[in-house]
């Protein structure tokens, strides 16, 4: 029989709507073992809000016993000032940063099979002498790893596969996104898409899209060279190693039915090339996954939504859909296909 799962979530911001999501998503039962990392009096503040009971119980590091609705198992770290929703505050951000310092630990250590965050706000948690510019570039960081990928999840419908959009570049600034797309860091995230799609969801041999830079692709280098001299010599290398890769492709056309019904993910050149589309496809039900790790770890497609916090507005669909990612994504590593 397959262990239960241990799967740590992070509260976020504490101004934001991160304590509220985990209350709603213990309201239910859940097959796997979550452990929030959280300031308890926060959660249970949050709970009150709300009006929905919930029982915090201490988690000993190791306990797979799954929990019944309105329980939630927790790894207290307390915050240095009691939140207010809607209103940041940099004391706490130490605090914030402890958090994702002991899920990264205890997902290297074993203590978790995966990780699930909840959103933080950038603006505070970036410092001068201690630069944060996200959770992916935080985790791969801790983990030791030189490169890894973000990929956003939107669930398919009918007889399309889910959709699935990595990006060769993240969180930079579009006049900086022609200069990062170099040959050796686009074949490294080829590879580690590549593999992420075999090792987490079983695709033997992945069906990868890989999109153009320019407008038309560069229409034969009319509008751009990009994509003759470092797009498409890379997806000829990769070819031959077997990969089954097509581009690149121009991004207007790309994401046509046909297309969708036949690939097993996309790959944008920069952030907002992509996640438009797949946010118009599943804002809400979306889920942001870091590919390349050590271990598991998803978080929601939404940011703190400081404008809703503390008035019982949060949806949980998210959070909910990246603890089920998260879920399926462990089991694969733990029985390959």
């Amino acid at each position: 029989m397959a262990r239960t799962l241990r799967i740590a979530i992070t509260a976020g911001e504490p101004a934001g709507i991160g304590a509220e999501l985990l209350v709603r998503i213990a309201a239910r039962r859940w097959r796997q073992r979550l452990i929030a990392i959280a300031d308890p009096d926060a959660l249970l503040e949050a709970a009150a809000r709300i009006g929905s009971d919930l029982v915090l119980v201490p988690d000993d590091g190791s306990s797979r016993k799954a929990l019944p609705g309105g329980h939630l198992a927790i790894c207290p770290l307390k915050l240095a000032r009691r939140p207010r929703p809607g209103q940041l505050d940099k004391r706490n951000a130490p605090a914030t940063l402890a958090m994702l310092e002991e899920a990264s630990a205890g997902a290297l250590a074993g203590r978790y099979d995966a990780i699930v965050t909840a959103p933080v706000q950038k603006s505070v948690l970036d410092r001068p002498d201690a630069p944060f510019s996200g959770h992916t570039e935080f985790f791969a960081e801790r983990a030791g790893k030189a490169r890894v990928v973000m990929m956003l999840i939107a669930p398919g419908e009918g007889a399309r596969l889910p959709l699935r959009v990595a990006l060769a570049t993240t969180h930079l600034p579009l006049r900086a996104v022609p200069d990062a797309i170099r040959p050796a860091g686009l074949t490294t995230v080829l590879r580690v898409l590549h593999t992420s799609l075999q090792r987490d969801y079983g695709k033997v041999e992945p069906r990868i899209a890989v999109l153009g830079l320019n407008p038309h692709a560069g229409e034969s280098g009319h509008l751009g060279i990009e994509d003759i001299e470092v797009i498409t010599p890379v997806l000829r290398r990769l070819r031959r190693e077997g990969m089954r890769l097509e581009g690149p492709l121009p991004a207007d056309t790309a994401f046509t039915p046909a297309r969708l019904a036949s690939t097993d993910a996309f790959l944008a050149m920069y952030h907002d090339q992509g996640l438009p589309v797949l946010k118009y496809a599943g804002f809400g039900r979306a889920v942001n996954v870091t590919l390349g790790l050590p271990y598991v770890r998803t978080s929601v497609d939404h940011g703190t939504a400081l404008d809703i916090a503390g008035t019982g507005q949060a949806d949980p669909g998210s959070l909910c859909a990246a603890i089920e990612e998260a879920a399926r994504m462990a089991q694969n590593r733990r029985t390959p296909a």
